[in-house]
């Protein structure tokens, strides 16, 4: 067998032995040795899938004679992917240990590793085998005797922390070295989100190992780790289900591109690169180009569920049945199709057919049925040519016209176009399902052409809900993360669910920071929407990331801003409540350049977050103040220092420091919202500074 490597070596005892030799807290240089080996392990089973693939593929080419055609180019891009698999990255290889009480044990750590003999060294956390390291407590020890967690900045180790699951006041007694949680959430933040694997905590763990084949709710405060949550569910979902999700694909929907970008290597950092990361405008496609935004009135009725049936209707309104009866001309002579018998068809198709276009291929085979049937009965019929007749209905441009007619064929941004541009057409649409000054809120002046439609991101959900129902044509996917879906209207989470193929998904959002025209108010309906009556709902109500003072005084916004809302609470009891500085209106751009300054002493990352009449006025203190920063409203992406964004595009972020200016010019600019507000006060895990001339909303003030 070929093999490179030392890892014949064992520096400590194998994963698969008892761990009674490493039970000390201060054993650090046994589990560094131990994490050595793991790395030169790994490095060996990388050099060995180098060697398998310069030895190329060797097998027989067959491509008949019914064998199975083997394609040599996949064979070498898998190669080539268990080679990139392989790869050492910077994130800590191994983070813990678990040892059980009946004897043996595993390290666990964010993949498999194991020695020349192909026993165990690492064990993937995903493993069901890991699942005590996340969820054995002192109540219920899942059959462990000890848990122990590294404290490891790439691979060096430099404490540990252990948990004696037999013993509750020995698991006291450990507390003297920092608890790995602790250390990891309070880290300087960067420009890209990391993983927690090393940290999950048990009510995380739960929803992460749900089963695939159910919708997974998750309500959860800020900084509860619902995004992050959600990233490691998809990492399992792909580790446990890899053949159907390679298959059947895994989608991740986020509410903008910098959020996506800022998640873009949290999979990847788990070995992880078979999904697909979308916005709801990426969903679309790149069919229809947003480049106009509805009024917030607008946008709300666009997004309601009673819009599905508008669109419905409008789909069904290009549907038509004949007055007059149809004279075909024929070698045979003149046929005359009843209007009747014709609609009749029209009938048939409108009670069975799932997708419109498909039905005019089979509306003008039964209107050339029809015509035979009517030649038939003539006297002088000659019954052995049908042929030559079929041939003549084929070509005729009387049946054409009379088929563009009663089924024409639809595309969804004519159907669109036509509802919003169409008075007789859009009353009709609506009639019954929306108020009169709701339907007349819809409507727009059409473009001159289809290319140059001003749709709006509203618009997109009622594209897509038009080509369902034309086509049918949308991709699917095996499995589906929404975040932010809070943030979602009913339609937009129809659109979403076009593209489940059995229902799985995980939802997450948090009512309380629902801003969107259009938004949920209560997951109740979002499932609806969805589709999954029988979902499974979790609440996620401790967090990790916010210290508590920050957190307390966003709260303070939740009985107004999200009334019935359960508020979040922070393991983080410590930090500095945020520092409140008022000055004149013609001194906040500065002072928040003055602030960023401050920060930058302390903190690796500065979100500045201003509202949108402060956007240049605080560029321009910035570059004034010789701050170099990211525009992340221009650049769609966060500065490795300090970013500038508009509130509406700090959902999902953090930072170690964030400055506010004007809290009350944010709510008013945004319809009055005190829930973005709130959105923007818990982006925070460090420092949290409000800079304001303006008195801060009455809430804050208490």
């Amino acid at each position: 067998m070929y093999f490179v490597g030392n890892c014949f070596t064992l520096l400590i005892m194998s994963a698969t032995d008892s761990r009674s030799g490493l039970t000390a807290p201060d054993d650090l240089a046994a589990e560094q040795a131990y994490v050595d080996h793991a790395y030169e392990c790994l490095a060996a089973m990388r050099e060995r899938a180098v060697y398998l693939k310069s030895l190329g593929y060797m097998g027989g080419n067959v491509t008949e004679g019914g064998v199975e055609v083997f394609d040599v180019q996949q064979w070498d891009r898998d190669k080539q992917q268990r080679i990139d698999d392989l790869a050492e990255t910077a994130a800590a290889l191994c983070f813990g240990r678990i040892d059980r009480a009946d004897g043996g044990g595993w390290h666990i750590g964010r993949r498999h590793v194991e020695d020349a003999d192909g026993d165990p060294v690492v064990t993937d956390w995903r493993a069901s085998v890991a699942t005590p390291f996340y969820r054995a407590t002192v109540a219920d020890p899942m059959g462990l005797s000890l848990r122990r967690r590294f404290l490891i900045e790439g691979r060096t180790l430099s404490d540990l922390f252990d948990e004696d699951l037999a013993d509750p006041d020995s698991a006291a007694a450990g507390a003297y070295v920092p608890d790995p949680l602790l250390a990891e959430v309070t880290r300087s933040r960067t420009g890209e989100m990391r993983d927690i694997v090393a940290t999950i905590q048990a009510e995380q763990d739960v929803i992460i190992r749900a089963p695939l084949e159910q919708c997974t709710v998750v309500q959860g405060g800020p900084g509860t780790g619902k995004t992050a949550v959600g990233l490691h569910r998809a990492a399992f979902l792909l580790y446990e289900h890899r053949e159907r999700l390679e298959r059947q694909r895994l989608l991740i929907v986020g509410p903008n591109r910098i959020f996506l970008r800022y998640i873009a290597q949290v999979l990847p950092s788990l070995g992880e690169v078979a999904s697909t990361q979308l916005t709801i405008e990426g969903l679309a496609g790149a069919a229809y180009t947003v480049r106009a935004e509805d009024p917030a009135g607008v946008a709300r009725v666009k997004g309601d569920a009673r819009m599905a049936g508008v669109v419905r209707r409008a789909v069904l309104d290009q549907v038509s049945r004949p007055k007059d009866d149809l004279v075909l001309m024929t070698r045979y002579g003149s046929l005359v199709l009843p209007a009747a018998d014709m609609s009749a068809l029209i009938d048939t198709g409108l009670e069975r057919v799932a997708r419109i276009n498909d039905y005019r291929a089979v509306l003008r085979q039964h209107l050339v049925d029809l015509a035979w049937r009517v030649h038939l009965a003539k006297p002088s019929s000659d019954v052995t040519d049908r042929e030559g007749l079929e041939a003549d209905l084929r070509a005729s441009p009387e049946l054409k016209v009379q088929l563009d007619k009663l089924w024409p064929n639809l595309t969804a941004a004519g159907v669109i176009r036509r509802l919003l541009g169409n008075r007789p057409a859009r009353t009709r649409a609506t009639a019954g399902l929306l108020t009169e000054s709701e339907g007349d809120g819809l409507a727009r002046k059409a473009s001159a052409k289809v290319g140059e439609e001003r749709w709006t991101r509203a618009d997109l959900a009622l594209l897509d809900e038009a080509e369902g129902l034309i086509s049918g044509r949308t991709p699917s996917y095996g499995h589906i993360v929404v975040d932010e879906a809070q943030d979602l209207s009913a339609m937009e989470l129809r659109m979403i669910a076009r593209r489940s193929r059995s229902g799985s998904m995980t939802v997450l959002g948090d009512l309380a920071q629902a801003t969107a025209p259009g938004a949920q108010t209560d997951w109740t309906d979002a499932l609806d929407a969805l589709g999954a009556a029988d979902a499974r709902y979790e609440e996620l109500t401790v967090g990790y990331r916010v210290p508590e003072p920050i957190l307390a005084f966003a709260n303070r916004l939740l009985p107004e801003a999200a009334p019935g809302v359960k508020a979040s609470t922070s393991v983080r009891q410590t930090g500095r409540p945020p520092l409140l500085i008022r000055v004149d209106a013609e001194a906040v751009a500065a002072q928040v350049a003055g602030a960023v300054t401050d920060l930058l002493a302390t903190d690796t990352s500065v979100g500045v977050v201003v509202p949108d009449s402060l956007m240049e006025p605080v560029a321009v203190a910035l570059a004034g103040a010789g701050i170099a920063f990211i525009d992340g409203q221009r650049t769609l992406s966060l500065g490795d220092h300090v970013t500038l964004l508009p509130p509406a595009s700090t959902k999902g972020l953090e930072f170690d420091a964030v400055v506010v200016a004007e809290p009350a010019a944010i709510v008013s600019e945004e319809h009055g919202s005190l829930r973005l507000l709130y959105v923007v006060l818990t982006r925070a895990v460090q420092h949290l500074t409000i800079v304001h001339s303006e008195p801060l909303p009455a809430a804050l003030m208490d």
